[in-house]
């Protein structure tokens, strides 16, 4: 197997010349080997390769003595459901999220959907997979089935609190996971009606790429919305962990700013919590959430990061600029349906448009995250801490230097010459000169 498919929060690659059978077969047995687990939850999507690799993956998992419950065809956030409802040792979602259907991979949480990264087992479990030094087991492990949809559906359809309100809802699936969220949208029927776009799971990926991350994926989804004069627009990505959002206008939502507005919801129910937000969110989502009596936590990028100081602050919200939702009702673990849930209960009590409640949190200009290709990042990172001295530096993930009317986060990437920039200011003006400051200085232009 090729050790580049060991990310820092999951395995990914390109199935078979990455990984294929005997690959997952041997990450079954290191697993269950390293973790000492007894009992693990595996749910799949729909890829055409997710069969095979299945079939191996809990051969490895039962060689090694553990006991497999098989949730079928799921979401990520279901199987992280699964983590907190079931009698588990550890949960795994095979899946290569929004990634080619080439592609495939596998997420490992364990109990209370906890995560496991490079640095907290992926990275032993890779060495013992390649090495091959697994123990002989005196027992093989069962395999039972388990439906976890239902309880799941009507669990997350309880938080709507739509009143009489109705709405009109177009739902982007991408004939991929988020098809299999749907009923909880229709255990709502009487508030919302649904508008589906792409939701053929017998011809998956036979659309646009399902990563709302990339604006022109919405192309479709805004379109529609205007269309249908419908009030909402919502797009789920391959395994249903992201979401994204549009308004009546064909409007894309910032997602920071939809971490802002669904603190808004939170609050109220639960006055006083700490609510996280990833360093790269505008600065109104700090101070909506104090506005309304929140305690505001910066963190890193990334769902291992978010969740781990979730669970040391007591969070029990959180967002990130890339659409990762994160609530303590599915055990710290991403919930996209619940973020659509909570954004309808706020429509359901505003009298305007959902642009107007987007409107109440636009206080900056944000330049969402830029890539740059360079040689050495380190370098790099080093300079712009020297030319911006005069600011407040953090160093939580990369740098971030702020300024009374802006500031900027450049960070590297984990798997690619790449350094990511993210800036903002109080005027347009001032956001594009610094950005073409910042450009300048990372690409080595001036």
């Amino acid at each position: 197997m090729n050790p580049n498919i060991f990310k820092s929060y999951d395995i990914r690659g390109i199935y078979p010349s990455d990984f294929d059978e005997e690959a997952i077969y041997r990450i079954g047995r290191a697993t269950a080997q390293y973790f000492s687990l007894k009992n693990v939850a595996i749910g799949r999507d729909v890829r055409e390769s997710s069969p095979s690799l299945f079939k191996e993956l809990v051969r490895g998992l039962t060689e090694s003595g553990a006991d497999v419950i098989d949730l079928g065809l799921t979401s990520t956030p279901m199987v992280y459901f699964a983590a907190s409802r079931l009698p588990v040792d550890a949960v795994i979602s095979l899946t290569a999220s929004h990634n080619p259907p080439e592609y495939n991979g596998m997420k490992l949480a364990l109990a209370g959907a906890v995560p496991v990264g490079l640095t907290t087992g992926l990275s032993d479990i890779r060495d013992l997979a390649i090495q091959g030094d697994f123990t002989q087991s005196e027992r093989v492990g069962t395999v039972t089935v388990e439906d976890i949809r239902p309880d799941y559906h009507s669990y997350f359809a309880s938080f709507a609190e739509l009143g009489d309100r109705k709405f009109t809802v177009v739902i982007d699936t991408a004939n991929a996971m988020g098809i299999l969220e749907l009923p909880v949208f229709d255990m709502l029927a009487g508030n919302i009606s649904v508008i589906n776009l792409w939701n053929d799971l017998e011809h998956p990926f036979a659309c646009h790429e399902a990563n709302p991350l990339k604006t022109e994926t919405l192309d479709e989804l805004r379109a529609k919305v205007l269309e249908s004069k419908a009030d909402l627009g919502i797009s789920f990505d391959g395994d249903a962990d992201r979401i994204g959002f549009v308004d009546e206008r064909g409007e894309i939502i910032p997602m920071d700013l939809m971490t802002a507005l669904i603190a808004r919801e939170i609050l109220k129910k639960k006055p006083g919590s700490t609510i996280t937000y990833d360093l790269r969110s505008s600065r109104s989502v700090r101070e909506i959430i104090e506005e309304h009596g929140g305690k505001a936590v910066e963190c890193p990028v990334g769902h291992a990061n978010i969740k781990r100081i979730m669970r040391e602050s007591g969070a029990v919200f959180a967002g990130e600029l890339s659409g990762h939702y994160y609530y303590e009702e599915n055990s710290t673990a991403e919930s996209a349906t619940l973020t659509a849930i909570f954004l309808l209960n706020l429509m359901a009590e505003s009298e305007g448009p959902v642009s107007s409640l987007v409107a109440e949190t636009h206080r900056y200009f944000h330049s969402g995250e830029i890539n740059s290709e360079v040689t050495d990042k380190d370098a790099i990172l080093a300079a712009l801490k020297e030319k911006y001295a005069d600011g407040k530096l953090t160093e939580i993930d990369g740098i971030k230097v702020e300024y009374p009317t802006w500031w900027f986060n450049v960070r590297g990437s984990n798997t690619e010459p790449l350094l990511r920039l993210t800036l903002e200011a109080e005027t347009a003006e001032e956001m594009e000169a610094k950005k073409t400051e910042l450009l300048g200085i990372i690409r080595n232009e001036k």
